[in-house]
């Protein structure tokens, strides 16, 4: 795969440290495209940058053969490559994806005069289901009528999944970065157009949407669990958190009652899954990985959500008569959180003060979106238990 190129937009720690090492293992050079001045200079100048893989033994990796264009200042530049690249990627964040479809469809329409035969996929790297397609709509909305049907023969936005953790970092070298080594990229071969090229290290299946829940319901609850768990107990990190014994008790609960709902519902081998959870403790466990219990608590209100890692198993448990005791008593845990720091949490706290038991299910209700009254009656039961 040697000198093919691909964009990637979104210079930062993810896209760096997991999207670009992948790319660079494939043989890609790499365009960054951000709107971060000292990143994107140092890309340029540099041309290379070091990943730590933060495991039990400490390695590196050097990412060479990059460089960097600021969409803000060098638009025409993020055309051209868009353009002529081979493969073009995103790790920015499902808000700012918007931002960049301007640019992105510019660069097809040029690609349609100057490329007009080469196939292209798109890929959204992002935490969100339906990332690319979701990319695909904003894009369309830029393309000329001719553009639009070139995109439906040769532009493809298959949808992706990633799985990777990234902790809150601070280095001197503005381009260096540290990743867990456990990474996962599926992406669903639907709306794939450049067939011929297959990265090494990705997955690519059929029907993508299991795969995304196992990982939203598996490593995403799993996470905010010990994270919330572990700030009511007072613990920094997310490794100090889960070597406390009930902690981990409570995380292997958790992980059977979402494990049990994956394999119901998908067809998840139940051996294969348990080795998929013990691989989910053995990254939280990390030693040298210092990701903060505050950090990933962040944001109570929005993972309290209806089809969010807490209430959407619950959902999809009970209706399947399966329990989810843990899961109750974890969501207690999030409408319980207190911290400062973080505007949504200091905003739950202001609307849960003073609440009586009635008071509370109907803010359980507002948040959650849940209608069933023993579903919010159970949660609104492991609140006040938490203070009895």
């Amino acid at each position: 795969m040697s000198g093919r190129n691909a964009v990637h937009f979104g210079a930062g720690n993810i896209g760096r440290g997991f999207i670009g090492e992948v790319l660079f293992r494939n043989g890609f050079h790499i365009d960054f495209v951000d709107i971060n001045e000292t990143i994107i200079d140092e890309l340029r100048s540099r041309g290379s940058y070091k990943i730590e893989f933060a495991g039990k033994t400490k390695d590196y990796l050097t990412v060479s053969g990059v460089s960097g264009i600021n969409s803000k200042t060098d638009g025409d530049k993020v055309i051209d490559a868009v353009a002529s690249a081979d493969i073009v990627t995103t790790a920015i964040g499902p808000a700012v994806l918007p931002r960049i479809a301007e640019l992105i469809a510019r660069g097809i329409e040029a690609r349609r005069e100057k490329n007009p035969n080469a196939a292209l996929d798109v890929i959204a790297c992002e935490n969100m289901i339906g990332g690319s397609e979701f990319l695909a709509g904003e894009v369309r909305k830029y393309l000329s009528t001719d553009a639009l049907s070139y995109a439906r023969d040769y532009i493809g936005f298959p949808n992706a999944a990633v799985d990777r953790i990234v902790p809150v970092q601070h280095h001197d070298d503005p381009l260096a970065v540290t990743v867990e080594p456990f990474k996962e990229w599926i992406i669903s071969q639907k709306d794939r157009k450049a067939l011929d090229i297959t990265l090494d290290g990705v997955s690519y299946v059929e029907n993508l949407e299991p795969y995304i829940e196992r990982k939203l319901f598996s490593v995403n609850t799993g996470h905010a669990a010990v994270a919330y768990s572990g700030m009511r107990r007072g613990y920094a990190t997310i490794g100090e958190a889960v070597a406390d014994p009930k902690i981990l008790s409570r995380l292997r609960e958790i992980l059977n009652e979402t494990g049990s709902l994956l394999i119901a519902k998908w067809g998840f081998d139940k051996a294969a899954h348990e080795a998929y959870i013990e691989k989910i403790i053995d990254r939280f466990e990390n030693p040298n990985n210092p990701d903060t219990c505050s950090r990933v608590a962040r944001d109570p209100i929005r993972k309290l959500g209806f089809n969010e890692r807490f209430i959407r198993p619950i959902r999809e448990l009970k209706e399947r008569s399966l329990p989810y005791p843990a899961l109750l008593e974890t969501s207690a845990f999030v409408l319980a959180h207190t911290d400062a720091r973080d505007a949504e949490s200091v905003k739950l706290e202001s609307m849960r003060t003073g609440l009586d038991i009635n008071g509370m299910k109907s803010l359980i209700s507002k948040i959650t979106g849940l209608s069933d009254s023993a579903l919010i009656s159970g949660i609104a039961d492991a609140y006040e238990a938490l203070s009895a």
